[in-house]
């Protein structure tokens, strides 16, 4: 067996012999007769960002042959809000590549993700799936580079409060049990996105615990890998449906909403993004610091920020975590390890020490290049963000970064390299543009700037409006004013909006 294969948790990959990228119909086929798989399920995210399931029960090798290859009907206007009844067929056909073994299912199921096709045979326009693959084929035609991208994938954990061992409030980063509670829960968790083609990098209790009403609210954070920015909005929102499937076998409560209450750390979903060319991270310079390549990007990201707002912070409480002195970002910036900026330049691996063999003495020499992980992280977005909108707006921006002229200069004159949120900053503070503060604002922030996720036929100008029209609708301008005079009004939308995404 191939040994990139040897350690996949994917039960097809390592029975087919083969990476999920390259799994055919014959593939599938040939696993669901070995090993007596009764069921197939074809999940497909909807306009709400939740995963829905069509299921069908294996009736004979024909009928088989003919869901994989022909997909089926679905009521598309059950599923968006802009297709209307009286035109509304759809079909889902599946994609092999996401092909799983359902861990949750007692009958033996097999599970794929599905792409909607229109009437017409083509992918349907408005589906955020098909936008994100236009985003990611207009960003390599015009730079001749690959968009690479992964997430973390912040929730909280609810339970009824155990008092032994308490937690320390707001101090949970990386602890372990007993202090943290749900450290077995989140790596069985890990395990089973895993098993679903998953690549994680790592999982860890996050800095959020408190308790109320006699409950215990605990953070937990899963990140993953960077991929090829279609499969990771793919393994995210899988990771979601993973994590609230176990949570209710459990017996827990999940929420990605990205503030619960006021004083407690709320959850991002941050999303790193790397650039590849001919297979090869060129995010850093022969030099080993920050690429041209990578300062356009970030210069793309910078000048578009206002409007990413209207697709990674989707509703009225996404604008109670983007508050100062928080580790969520207000101002448009960007730096080196520095959490209170919008864009981040995570510490790399450019010491030119072998901190392995200074760890290990008896280790040999370290022939791994590290300068394959750098990646930079805009940590705006929330778990109400549609993973794959969200995604294609990024893959949007640093297209545009290469497009843009000043692009060097824009970097350079939103870098910082100081605290902003310290008051001896506030001069360099107030130079720098804020993201918007309410939906309201997202909305026209994007109206002003829709020509550019438009640009290449990329976004739909129905998908665009239908975003505005959607941020709009809330009328949420005086609302954190109203809030900070009101907790029964932020519980209210803390309620109303606990299982977004």
């Amino acid at each position: 067996m191939d040994n990139t294969l040897r350690l996949n948790k994917n039960q097809l990959s390592g029975d087919i012999g083969k990476p999920a990228s390259d799994f055919t119909k014959s593939d599938i086929i040939d696993f669901i007769e070995k090993h007596n798989i009764e069921m197939i399920n074809f999940m497909y995210p909807a306009a709400d960002g939740r995963l829905k399931t069509l299921n069908f029960v294996i009736n004979d090798y024909q009928y088989l042959d003919t869901i994989l290859t022909t997909g089926e009907r679905v009521d598309g206007s059950s599923l968006f809000p802009y297709i209307e009844a009286g035109n509304s067929d759809l079909y889902v056909i599946p994609k092999y590549r996401t092909a799983f073994v359902d861990p949750f299912a007692e009958i033996p199921t097999l599970t794929m993700l599905c792409t909607f096709f229109d009437k017409d045979g083509n992918p349907l326009e408005t589906s955020p799936e098909t936008i994100l693959k236009k985003a990611c084929d207009a960003f390599t035609e015009k730079t001749g580079l690959e968009f690479q991208a992964m997430g973390e994938l912040e929730y909280y954990v609810i339970s009824e409060n155990d008092e032994q061992f308490p937690a320390t409030d707001q101090k949970g980063y990386h602890e372990s049990a007993p202090f943290a509670k749900f450290n077995d829960f989140r790596t069985r968790c890990m395990s089973y996105i895993a098993q679903t083609g998953g690549q994680i990098k790592y999982g860890h209790s996050e800095v959020g615990n408190f308790t109320l009403d006699g409950k215990i609210y605990e953070q937990n954070e899963i990140e993953f890998l960077p991929v090829d920015a279609k499969q990771a909005a793919d393994q995210l929102i899988i990771a979601k449906w993973v994590i609230r499937n176990l949570a209710y076998q459990y017996g827990l409560n999940i929420t990605f909403a990205p503030k619960i209450t006021t004083g407690k750390a709320g959850s991002g979903l941050h999303i790193h993004m790397r650039l590849m060319k001919d297979g090869r991270n060129v995010m850093l310079n022969e030099n080993k610091s920050l690429s041209d390549y990578a300062k356009r990007m970030i210069a793309g990201l910078m000048t578009l920020a206002p409007s990413i707002t209207a697709f990674g912070n989707t509703n009225p409480t996404s604008y109670f975590r983007l508050v100062p002195h928080q580790e969520a970002p207000t101002n448009i910036c960007w730096g080196d390890r520095n959490r209170s900026v919008l864009v981040r330049v995570p510490l790399g691996w450019t010491t030119n020490k072998d901190m392995s063999h200074i760890a290990n003495p008896l280790s040999k020499a370290n022939t791994i290049d590290p300068s394959q992980k750098q990646t930079v992280e805009i940590r705006s977005a929330d778990g109400s963000a549609d993973v794959y909108s969200l995604i294609a707006s990024l893959a949007v921006a640093a297209r545009y970064g290469f497009e843009m002229p000043d692009a060097l200069k824009v970097a350079e004159e939103t870098y910082v390299d100081v605290n902003i949120h310290d008051a001896k900053n506030s001069a360099r503070l107030a130079t720098l543009k804020q993201l918007p503060v309410c939906c309201v604002q997202s909305a026209l922030c994007l109206q002003e700037q829709r020509a550019i996720y438009e640009q290449y036929g990329v976004f739909s100008p129905r998908m665009i409006e239908g975003i505005i029209s959607s941020l709009t609708n809330y009328g949420d301008e005086q609302l954190s004013a109203k809030a900070a005079q009101d907790k029964a009004l932020i519980q209210d939308l803390v309620n109303k909006y606990f299982h977004c995404g």
